[in-house]
């Protein structure tokens, strides 16, 4: 009995650390960007993201929907905020898997101040499960702060930091120190070849389950319906202290479908 109580939490922490959560606001790929939405826009978001690999150890596939809305009626200072249904075929996660965020920022020339930078402040994957004794949590709880300007030909870029919860981003071989680091990204709208198609890379550190580097693009069908493609490597430099998986898995095709009102 003692083995297979062993055996069975060994399998558990290899899945715990192979999943990953990601409930969004508004995103490049993966990390969050310094858009808000407007006062009464309303999203409607349907993500995928598939392994590569079929392998145990190659991470869980994960299916979202999300919903968020503009919540301030000002030019120069938005709020959004949203809340997001996530499954990802892990027990313990999926029986807990409402994950709220928020976003607060400005956009680039706000308040009339030509050349000012965008910036964001906010929160995501904040969890409703916790208990410390099974070392289980949703409540990733990840606050960042990201600043972006757009320059002539090369397109946007963007930068900040982030910090969250140690335990729930905690993994086998990395249990602490791993819950703080950089994100930063470009992207760029492509009038070139078509002004529906958007281009974009992001880069998220810490060897926890959220670190990446993402390469896609976005395609816009109308103004209300866009979707993008694209592919996130979790963890590309990723150094382990010792014998382990991945965190965050293999590789993942993602696509992303949103919808707004």
């Amino acid at each position: 009995m003692k083995l297979g109580r062993i055996l069975a939490a060994a399998g558990l922490v290899v899945a715990l650390a192979c999943g990953s959560a990601m409930a969004t606001p508004s995103t490049q790929i993966w990390i969050p960007s310094t858009d808000v939405k407007g006062f009464k826009d309303i999203h409607i978001d349907i993500d995928n993201f598939a392994r590569f690999a079929s392998k145990a150890t190659a991470g869980t596939n994960m299916y979202n929907i999300g919903l968020s809305a503009g919540v301030l009626p000002f030019e120069n200072i938005k709020l959004e905020v949203g809340v997001d249904f996530l499954k990802q075929d892990i027990e313990v996660y999926d029986n807990h898997p409402f994950y709220f965020n928020a976003k607060l920022g400005t956009p680039e020339d706000a308040f009339g101040i030509k050349g000012l930078p965008a910036f964001a402040i906010g929160a995501y994957n904040l969890g409703t499960y916790d208990k410390p004794e099974n070392a289980l949590s949703t409540r990733q709880n990840i606050a960042y702060g990201l600043v972006a300007k757009t320059l002539p030909v090369v397109g946007r870029l963007s930068v900040g930091g982030y910090y969250g919860s140690e335990r729930a981003l905690a993994t086998g071989f990395n249990p602490k120190n791993n819950n703080s680091g950089i994100m930063a990204s470009w992207d760029r709208s492509m009038p070139e070849i078509n002004d529906k198609l958007w281009l974009a890379v992001d880069y998220m550190s810490g060897n926890n389950m959220n670190g990446e580097i993402s390469v896609g693009g976005s395609w816009t069908f109308n103004k209300n319906v866009s979707l993008i493609v694209g592919a996130v490597f979790f963890n590309p430099f990723y150094s382990p202290s010792g014998a382990g998986d991945l965190p965050g898995g293999k590789p993942a095709l993602t696509t992303q479908l949103d919808i707004s009102f």
